[in-house]
C-alpha cells in the first residue's frame, strides 16, 4: 500500500510524469497503427486473392479439354467444396467513338463461378436483375467499373448513378486467337462480339476492377477457339471446405489432376508436372514477403525513434530521485531495505508504461478503425488524397487492428518504461540515508 500511496503522490505532484505516459501513449499507438495496417494489407491482399480466383488454382501449360469431367471428379473429394472452369484471353473493348479499352476477357461459368469465388457478391446490381438485361441482343457480359468509368480524382470514389446506368447498353469487344495454318504457320484469327453489359463488377481489387471483363466460358471458346469440338478451360478454381488441411488438399487434387491428364487427356509426364497446383495464398507468397520485410523495416524504424521514450523515462524518474532523497532517506531509516527502495521506482516505472500502453492500445485502436474516415477529413481540410486505389490496389484501407503485433507492442512499451526507470532506481537504492538527513 505504502508503493501506491508514493506512485499517486508523485504522478499527483510530478506532472511532468504526465510527459512520460503520453510518450508512451503516442509510441505505442504509433506502431499498433503501423503495424495493424500493413498487416491489414497483407490480409486484405490474400483476402483479394482468394475471392478472385478461389482457395485451389489448377493452371496447366496447355488449356484442358473435357473439363466438366474433372471437376466432377474433383467434387467428388472430401476436402472439395466446388470447383469452376476459366478461360482467358486477350481483346479490345469499344465503348464509343475514340473509346477503346485494352482488357482482359475471362470466360466463367456464371451459374457456378459464385460457389468458388466472390463474383457474385461483387456485382453492382445483382445476379437475378442483371441476366434479364441481355433479351437476346447479344452475349451478356459483366464489366469491371474501372473499364467503364473513371474514379474522381479528388475523392478517388466511383459516380455508381452514372455507372448504373450502364447496365443494358450494347458494346462491341474485338477479340481473336493464333490459329495455325495448313503451312505450319501461326496466324491472328480476329473475332469481333456484340455484348451487353448484364452488370457491372466492383470488388474493390483495383487490378481486377480496372481490366477485367466477364462472358460465359461456352461463348467465349466458340468465339475464340472455334475448332475445340468439346468444352475447353485454361485454369481450374476451386473452393476447399471450411476447415480441412490445405496441404492434404492439395495432394488429393494433384492426384486426381495427374490421373486425369495421363488416363483422359494423355498428356506428356513433362506437362503433367509442369502443371501449377497452388493456394491462392502461395501465389502471392512472393508478394507478401516484400510487403512484410518493408513492415519490418518501418517497425524498425519507429522502434529506434521509440526508444527515445526510455531515455525520457529515464530523465524524469531520475529528476523525481534527486528531488525525493529526503523520501528514500526516511524509508530507508524506518527499515526499509535497498531491494525494497529500487522496487518502488521501477514499479512506478511500470505503472507508468502499464498506463501509457493503455492509452495507446485505446488510441491505435480508434485511429486504425477510423483511418478511412481520417483519411477523408485529411482531403477535404488541405485537399490531399493520401491513399489512391489505382496504386494501392484496395479502394478502400484496410483498418484491421492486428492484436497480436498489438500484444507485442505493449509488452515491449512496459518493459522499456520499467528500463527507463531501472537506473535511477538503482540510485535510489544505495542512497545513504545519513548523508541526506543530515542536511535535511
Amino acid at each position: 500500500m505504502l508503493k501506491i500511496f508514493l506512485w499517486l503522490r508523485y504522478l499527483g505532484k510530478r506532472r511532468v510524469v504526465l510527459l512520460s505516459i503520453a510518450a508512451v501513449a503516442l509510441s505505442c499507438a504509433l506502431l499498433i497503427v503501423v503495424a495493424s495496417l500493413f498487416n491489414g494489407f497483407i490480409n486484405a491482399f490474400e483476402r483479394g486473392a482468394v475471392d478472385a480466383v478461389g482457395d485451389v488454382v489448377i493452371a496447366p501449360p496447355e488449356r484442358i479439354a473435357d473439363y466438366p469431367e474433372l471437376i466432377r471428379q474433383l467434387e467428388g473429394l472430401h476436402s472439395v467444396e466446388a470447383a469452376t472452369a476459366t478461360l482467358s484471353a486477350q481483346g479490345l473493348l469499344h465503348l464509343g467513338k475514340g473509346n477503346v479499352r485494352a482488357v482482359e476477357i475471362w470466360g466463367i461459368e456464371v451459374q457456378k463461378c459464385g460457389r468458388v469465388t466472390a463474383f457474385e457478391r461483387s456485382l453492382l446490381k445483382g445476379q437475378a436483375q442483371s441476366r434479364s438485361q441481355t433479351d437476346g441482343r447479344g452475349i451478356e457480359a459483366y464489366v469491371g467499373i474501372g473499364v467503364l468509368a473513371k474514379p474522381d480524382d479528388v475523392t478517388d470514389e466511383y459516380d455508381f448513378n452514372a455507372v448504373g446506368q450502364e447496365v443494358g447498353r450494347e458494346v462491341v469487344l474485338t477479340t481473336g486467337a493464333a490459329v495455325g495454318g495448313k503451312d505450319g504457320s501461326q496466324q491472328f484469327k480476329r473475332k469481333s462480339l456484340r455484348l451487353v453489359i448484364a452488370d457491372v463488377v466492383f470488388s474493390g481489387v483495383y487490378y481486377f476492377d480496372n481490366r477485367i471483363v466477364y462472358l460465359p466460358i461456352e461463348q467465349l471458346r466458340e468465339a475464340v477457339y472455334p475448332e475445340a469440338s468439346q468444352p475447353i478451360a485454361g485454369q481450374i478454381q476451386i473452393k476447399l471446405k471450411s476447415g480441412c488441411d490445405a496441404e492434404v488438399a492439395l495432394a488429393e487434387i494433384r492426384g486426381v489432376w495427374e490421373a486425369f491428364a495421363e488416363q483422359r487427356l494423355g498428356w506428356e509426364a513433362y506437362l503433367i508436372q509442369g502443371t501449377k497446383i497452388e493456394t491462392a495464398i502461395q501465389m502471392q507468397a512472393r508478394y507478401v514477403a516484400e510487403f512484410r520485410k518493408q513492415m519490418g523495416v518501418l517497425l524498425l524504424i519507429f522502434g529506434v525513434v521509440s526508444l527515445s521514450v526510455v531515455l525520457l523515462v529515464f530523465c524524469i524518474f531520475y529528476m523525481i530521485v534527486e528531488r525525493q532523497r529526503r523520501d528514500i532517506a526516511i524509508l530507508k531509516s524506518c527499515g526499509a531495505g535497498s531491494g525494497a527502495v529500487a522496487l518502488v521506482f521501477v514499479g512506478f516505472g511500470l505503472f507508468i508504461g502499464t498506463l501509457g500502453t493503455l492509452l495507446g492500445a485505446v488510441l491505435g485502436y480508434v485511429v486504425t478503425k477510423n483511418i478511412n474516415a481520417l483519411e477523408g477529413w485529411i482531403r477535404v481540410i488541405f485537399g490531399l488524397k493520401l491513399w489512391k486505389a489505382s496504386v494501392y490496389m484496395f479502394s478502400k484501407i484496410p483498418n484491421e487492428v492486428d492484436w497480436r503485433a498489438a500484444g507485442w507492442i505493449a509488452l515491449s512499451a512496459v518493459a522499456g518504461a520499467a528500463i527507463g526507470a531501472l537506473i535511477p532506481a538503482i540510485s535510489a537504492a544505495i542512497t545513504r540515508p545519513v548523508n541526506v538527513l543530515r542536511y535535511e
